[in-house]
């Protein structure tokens, strides 16, 4: 990889703790954030990614946010060690933001308690204040208390963010500009981007039979076809995805398409706001 001077230029051995990367999409945001995890393990002995872009998700499927532990010395990427999931249920964290806040605190934590001295997180792309995108970073930034942002911007459209940021104590801001080599996707591109993650998660799936009536179901028990849910642990964290094929509600069962092998460890249905093809692996309304 052609890495640009000004990355060689981060005092790394000043970063612990949570370090927030933060940019618009198509800015080489999450490039930099592998860049950075690898360096970290030159001064921590373990090193934890998350992966926050719930919909060009790098180590999961979209919906989720994924926590990735790297084993202690080991800078491989992506990181060998175990994952946790959290579900928010959608591909775009508008309208769904405290669920991603929420799931980022308890991943956070998580890779605390495994050991992890530093975690790289990587955040979702949106940053247009008009649709929320200043609120949810400095939610992140409150809440899990970064020793840095990392501000990766085209022109100035993070100055909004990162000038009050420059002027608190609170946390560190390291400037970078786009990245020469990051080139812009079309929405088509991303949809497909989607779809193939999708198809990836869901390769070995199979049918599983869920009698929904023995389990806590979030928000509530309104299954409907094609809609995507996750089949979580008594922790909240995703054991696997799951995509409803069929069923009889009224018997208080469904049929789920999950590479999950059984119902062992499952405490709680989460019920997304996605609908899925489980041939196409696209939402109903882009098509086949």
């Amino acid at each position: 990889m052609d890495v640009p001077p000004a990355w060689n230029r981060i005092t790394i051995s000043a970063l612990e703790g949570v370090v927030l990367i933060v940019g618009a999409t198509d800015t080489g945001k999450s490039t930099f954030a592998r860049y950075l995890y690898r360096r970290l393990y030159e001064h921590h002995e373990r090193v934890a990614f998350v992966d926050g872009d719930v919909g060009q998700a790098t180590l999961g499927p979209p919906t989720t946010l994924t926590l990735a532990l790297g084993e202690p010395g080991d800078d491989a990427f992506p990181p060998a060690g175990v994952r946790y999931r959290m579900f928010v249920g959608a591909t775009s964290p508008y309208r769904h933001m405290l669920p991603l806040v929420v799931g980022a605190q308890r991943l956070v934590e998580k890779a605390r308690a495994e050991g992890a001295t530093a975690i790289v997180y990587d955040t979702t792309g949106l940053v247009d204040p008009a649709h929320g995108g200043g609120e949810l970073k400095m939610a992140l930034v409150n809440l899990l208390r970064p020793s840095a942002v990392v501000g990766i911007q085209r022109r100035s459209e993070l100055e909004y963010l990162l000038l009050p940021l420059r002027r608190s104590r609170r946390t560190r801001v390291i400037d970078l500009r786009a990245a020469p080599a990051a080139q812009r996707r079309d929405m088509s591109t991303r949809r497909e981007y989607r779809a193939a993650q999708f198809r990836r998660y869901f390769q070995d799936a199979r049918p599983l039979r869920l009698p929904h009536n023995r389990f806590a179901v979030f928000p509530s028990p309104q299954f409907a076809f094609r809609r995507l849910l996750a089949l979580e642990d008594q922790e909240g964290f995703a054991l696997a995805l799951g995509i409803v094929t069929g069923g009889d509600l009224g018997a208080g069962w469904v049929t789920v398409l999950t590479p999950l092998p059984s119902l062992e460890g499952v405490d709680a249905v989460h019920l997304g706001d996605l609908a899925l093809s489980p041939q196409t692996f696209t939402k109903p309304e882009e098509g086949v």
